[in-house]
């Protein structure tokens, strides 16, 4: 009998809690629930968590709330607000659900984080994720982790492998038009207003479209529009033959929630200043080469070049000595030592040395590891190329460990982040009136998405208004 065909005998199905229907399943539960927590850490590793514990408790609570009246209330359910200022929102199996401060800061009530809640929950109880492991693990016959991790992620092992894989998924139409109608319903269960949907929604869609936006909204990218997603609110409101009138919106509430919350990015976690990298809080600097894509993570900061061939990673190693970290690294098995020195990087104690190393595939990789020390902590600087391409990147590589520095510029250490501020209309202005007397540090169409308005309305006294400022 053919590996398939094996491989189709022995997988188990499963009673789906939402369709009630029989369904492929090579995931349990009690693997679901281990997978989802590992690819927790990793997301709260990758994104950071926003250090607002009111805000984490609040977004926590209505989750909760939400999730205990689904079909699946038993699981372990987490709902954590990650210090990203990306739109997005994103569920992983069994039970953790998270939502970036950049969406709560474009939403307008507390209906309206009910509604992505209640989608993203959605996701869980259908078991969508479950679901496409499952195919997935058919279809190669192998391991999960091995399935579902992006090659470049596959040094990472084990549990922890698994869990980094999870970040990747992405739903099918079909999951997400399933996923709008169970948010639908957990929301008018608690009674909250289902024209806000249709409201988070059309933001969304403001998001993807307007000059202001940076691109799709990552929530977006990931989740697979099935359509006209405000029609099919509306066309769901409309044949639920119920009235919604006393149903709860808590737009003032929720805004009281979000003022101060961060807006875009927070430059105190360190900022691009064209190929420069400056950490103002660590009081640290570095240049990636010219022309090289750069992201900056909660544990690391990276480069790659534009062919995708070379990578130069910043991370921290801690208080050991430079020397010392050197040695430990240079000791690995697989790893074949090079050139080192123990000379200071621009006043700082260093420890760099030249290595190649093996892939897992078999492939070489070869290049710098760097160990800098700045005021009692070390910063490792990874550069590494496959073998063949060492020579020509190693320049570059040379030029990023010897830019390593402090920085004393105090307009570079004084960088301060924007925030969400809420102002209560004194009387009925237009937004470009309010604009004059509450001035904000974003354009106006901006200022109008993240108030869910157009930028000609009027704004009647006593509305809260959101403006964005440096403090």
């Amino acid at each position: 009998m053919p590996l398939l065909l094996l491989a189709v005998a022995a997988a188990s199905c499963a009673t789906n809690p939402v369709t009630g229907r029989r369904e492929l399943s090579l995931v349990g539960e009690s693997q679901e629930i281990s997978m989802g927590q590992e690819g927790a850490k990793a997301a709260a590793a990758q994104m950071g968590v926003y250090p607002d514990s009111a805000l984490q408790r609040y977004v926590n609570a209505l989750g909760q709330t939400l999730a205990k009246a689904s079909e699946r209330p038993n699981l372990p359910w987490r709902f954590t607000v990650v210090d990203d200022p990306i739109v997005n929102a994103f569920a992983l199996p069994g039970g953790p659900i998270f939502v970036s401060r950049g969406i709560l800061a474009h939403m307008n009530s507390e209906a309206q984080l009910v509604s992505v809640l209640g989608h993203e929950i959605g996701h869980v109880t259908a078991k969508h994720s479950v679901s496409q492991m499952s195919k997935q693990q058919l279809l190669q016959i192998g391991l999960i982790g091995a399935m579902v991790v992006k090659p470049e992620l596959q040094q990472f092992g084990g549990a922890a492998q698994q869990g980094l894989g999870l970040l990747f998924l992405k739903f099918g139409r079909d999951d997400e038009t399933q996923a709008d109608e169970l948010g639908f319903r957990y929301m008018t269960a608690a009674n909250y207003a289902p024209s806000e949907m249709a409201a988070m929604f059309r933001t969304l869609e403001r998001l993807s479209g307007g000059e202001t936006s940076r691109g799709t909204p990552e929530w977006m990218s990931t989740h697979p529009d099935p359509g006209n997603r405000v029609q099919k609110t509306q066309q769901r409101i409309q044949s639920s033959g119920m009235s919604f009138a006393s149903a709860k919106v808590e737009r003032d509430a929720f805004l009281r929630r979000i003022d101060g919350v961060v807006f875009g990015e927070d430059p105190r976690n360190g900022y691009f200043q064209q190929e420069a990298f400056i950490h103002p809080t660590l009081k640290f600097r570095f240049d990636f080469p010219s022309g090289w894509r750069m992201q900056n993570g909660a544990e690391q900061v990276v480069g790659a070049s534009a062919a995708g061939d070379a990578q130069i990673a910043l991370t921290l190693a801690g208080t050991v000595a430079p020397q010392q970290a050197l040695a430990k690294f240079l000791q690995q098995q697989g790893v074949q030592a090079g050139a080192t020195s123990t000379s200071p990087v621009n006043g700082n104690a260093a420890a760099v040395g030249q290595f190649m190393a093996q892939n897992q595939d078999g492939s070489q990789l070869a290049g710098y590891i760097a160990y800098i020390q700045l005021d009692g902590t070390t910063y490792q600087l990874l550069a590494i190329t496959p073998r063949a391409q060492v020579q020509q990147y190693d320049g570059m590589f040379r030029q990023t460990i010897g830019s390593f520095q402090r920085v004393t510029d105090p307009r570079m250490l004084n960088v301060k982040p924007q925030h969400v501020r809420i102002v209560s209309l004194r009387s009925a202005m237009t937004l470009t009136q309010f604009n004059q007397q509450n001035p904000s540090v974003i354009p106006m169409a901006a200022l109008a998405l993240i108030n869910g308005v157009d930028a000609t309305a009027v704004l009647p006294a006593g509305m809260m208004v959101k403006r964005v400022v440096t403090e």
